[in-house]
């Protein structure tokens, strides 16, 4: 059966693989994210690769009026969302916290915490309206352990985790689902932006062992919406066979 699935931060990373994975299996989605050339980039490929309709939100998660905005102006058939998939999110910089830069805080703050609230806030209520729905949620392992130089970041998404975990009772009486899915490490734009544009740092993360790959995370988001009405995965960690937690990797 047909769904309609937005995918926020979809320009690039697991975003893009989710709502690519979606439109394959033959769901509508909306996909939104800040880049407006790539979005409609992906808008354009996504209808003349499925034959499925599209519908590109250029906004930042991280502005309460714009999210505001872009929900309220959808029509209300594409307002019968299924399925929200909170995957905007981002990690800026590797510094002790007495050497930490106040801009790269407040980006992390405002785009893993705030934004996932804001585009929530919007979307949760038109769900409990539809009486379905599922949340997908998008964490981190360094959610669950910390690391260092992390600081800030793990914070945002032990954040994710707590939002996750509260989400999955208040809208336990609406038989809306509530899943969070926590990668480890990925081969994405991450380490990219983490480092600030320095591809060699982002390309290091990596050296020696083979990392997960935003499909991976995709075929997992999906697999998850295609349970049984009455199942529902709370959580899932996902790494590389090569990695233990955020600290411990095995590498050649």
């Amino acid at each position: 059966m047909k769904k309609i699935i937005l995918v926020t931060g979809a320009t690039s990373g697991f975003g893009k693989a989710i709502a690519l994975k979606f439109a394959r299996e033959g769901n509508d989605v909306i996909i939104t994210g800040r880049r407006k050339e790539l979005l409609e980039d992906l808008a354009k490929h996504i209808i003349t690769t499925y034959n499925v309709d599209v519908l590109p939100l250029c906004f930042d998660i991280r502005k309460l009026d714009e999210v505001e905005k872009s929900i309220k102006d959808i029509s209300l058939q594409w307002k019968k969302i299924d399925v929200l998939v909170n995957n905007a999110g981002l990690a800026v910089g590797m510094s002790p916290i007495q050497e930490g830069v106040i801009d790269d805080w407040e980006r992390m703050i405002d785009t893993n915490v705030k934004g996932l609230l804001y585009i929530t806030r919007q979307i949760a209520p038109l769900m409990v309206a539809n009486g379905k729905g599922h949340i997908i949620n998008l964490g981190s392992v360094a959610g669950r352990d910390v690391y260092p130089n992390g600081n800030v970041y793990c914070a945002t998404k032990f954040a994710v985790d707590a939002l996750s975990k509260a989400m999955r009772i208040d809208m336990l009486q609406y038989g809306i689902k509530v899943t969070q899915i926590a990668p480890g490490a990925a081969e994405t734009e991450f380490s990219l932006v983490r480092f600030k544009g320095n591809g060699e740092k982002a390309k290091a993360v990596y050296d020696g062992y083979t990392p997960l790959q935003a499909e991976d995370i995709a075929d997992v988001a999906y697999y998850v919406t295609t349970l049984p009405e009455h199942v529902n995965i709370n959580d899932l960690v996902i790494v590389p066979t090569a990695q233990a937690n955020p600290l411990f990797f095995h590498k050649k």
